[in-house]
């Protein structure tokens, strides 16, 4: 691969891999408030979140970090206006104090936010309207968590960027294929890349180690690991669903995400990374794995988009399973087959908000991508015409997006109305 196309697939690799503290869908309210905050001035006495179905699936039943087990939208809109700030994105609550969580606790008791579900929206979208004596501040994001569209005071629009909207994932990576992504992975000098891998595995393994230590959720990782025999498989699928139990349960460090989700960031690379470890393979093929990984993991939601009712933890773990097979046998083949295994098995898997119970998802999906390697390693896999399966790894990853894209938004739009019923 040439040099211009390689700087496409790292260019790629370096926006994507960005770190995060939190769960992104809070967590871009949370930056959207501390935004409207700063232009307001002042801690508002008002506020109004205004959020499409998917944001609010997935922010309702989370735990927002620092904010001592609080969960939801409104704590994470009353926080982010209160001590976040929008300078460090997606780590917007990393700098919230004790002074800053009495304060919004006062407010969350006073019951200052409120929640609006915006109709027929993209699947992201979030608009934040903060009130403070006679001044109100709107700001919109669209597409992408911290992609602020337009910022509005007193009715008078202050910033306008429509340009930088992403209409979808599919702009940003319309390169992506499979052949292309397996020969970056092993053309690329992998200098070029080591410093945004490492980052992720550094980062990811902390978090996932925090999960088996501490008491996250439902503890699904040391669960595993307690009641199943050890192997690198059971580690692997232990480890990754261990980091979705601290960073669901609200836990203080921060994830390298992927697709802007933190889930799929720990998803795509500590079941490759547990693997590279067992099979002590040298730090330059770990790189290259990694990067295959994710690139595989980017290249699925290329179709799906970012929010969905399609489980982002299948694209994750599809991803790592892909890179598995490459640490195991260094060929394109055997990588397709584990691919269209994975997608032929667990496609269509529901996401049902940011919860306790992704860590389970994630540990279901991951032993799904390793059983789909060690089939395609023995030359296996399914053939076309066996359900979603088409005749190349490139058509079936195009099969199960339109599955997550078209075919489930009557899906979504249950699953979020079964929600609010709770």
């Amino acid at each position: 691969m040439d040099k211009q196309n390689q700087l496409k697939y790292i260019n790629l690799l370096k926006n994507e891999l960005i770190v995060a503290l939190g769960c992104t869908e809070p967590i871009a309210i949370a930056f959207a408030c501390a935004k409207a905050k700063e232009v307001i001035c002042s801690i508002p006495d008002k506020i109004i979140m205004r959020c499409s179905g998917n944001i609010i699936k997935n922010a309702k039943s989370v735990t927002v970090p620092n904010s001592n087990g609080k969960q939801g939208i409104e704590f994470a809109a009353i926080l982010g206006a209160v001590g976040g700030k929008s300078e460090l994105m997606l780590e917007v609550l990393s700098q919230v104090n004790e002074n800053h969580l009495k304060t919004a606790e006062k407010l969350f008791n006073n019951n200052i936010c409120s929640v609006e579900l915006i109709e027929n929206s993209r699947p992201l979208e979030i608009e934040a309207v903060l009130f403070k004596d006679k001044n109100t501040v709107s700001v919109k994001i669209k597409d992408s968590h911290t992609n602020i569209v337009q910022i509005e005071k007193n009715g008078k629009i202050i910033y306008a960027n429509e340009s930088c909207e992403l209409n979808n994932t599919q702009d940003s990576c319309d390169f992506l294929t499979l052949e292309g992504i397996y020969d970056f992975t092993e053309s690329v000098d992998t200098g070029e890349i080591k410093e945004i891998l490492l980052r992720q595995e550094n980062i990811n393994l902390k978090i996932s180690n925090e999960g088996i230590a501490g008491s996250y959720g439902m503890n699904v990782g040391a669960s595993i690991l307690k009641n199943f025999p050890n192997s690198v498989s059971i580690e692997a699928k232990a480890m990754a669903a261990a980091g979705s139990d601290a960073r669901m349960g609200g836990c203080s460090l921060p994830v390298v995400i992927n697709c802007g989700s933190g889930n799929q960031g720990i998803t795509a690379s500590v079941p490759v990374i547990v693997y590279a470890n067992q099979l002590k393979a040298p730090e330059e093929l770990k790189i290259r794995a990694l990067a295959l990984s994710n690139l595989v993991s980017i290249y699925q939601k290329k179709y799906i988009g970012r929010l969905s009712a399609y489980c982002g933890a299948v694209c994750a773990a599809c991803g790592s399973g892909a890179a598995i097979a490459y640490l195991i046998s260094r060929n394109f083949e055997t990588v397709s087959k584990t691919i269209i295994n994975t997608l032929g098995n667990v496609s269509g898997i529901i996401c049902d908000g940011a919860k306790a119970s992704c860590a389970a998802k994630i540990a279901s999906c991951v032993d799904a991508a390793i059983m789909a390697c060690n089939m395609a390693v023995d030359n296996k896999s399914f053939s076309p015409g066996c359900g979603i399966v088409k005749d190349t790894a490139d058509k079936t990853i195009q099969s199960a997006g339109r599955i997550g894209k078209s075919g489930m938004k009557q899906t979504d739009t249950e699953i979020l109305h079964i929600m609010l019923e709770n």
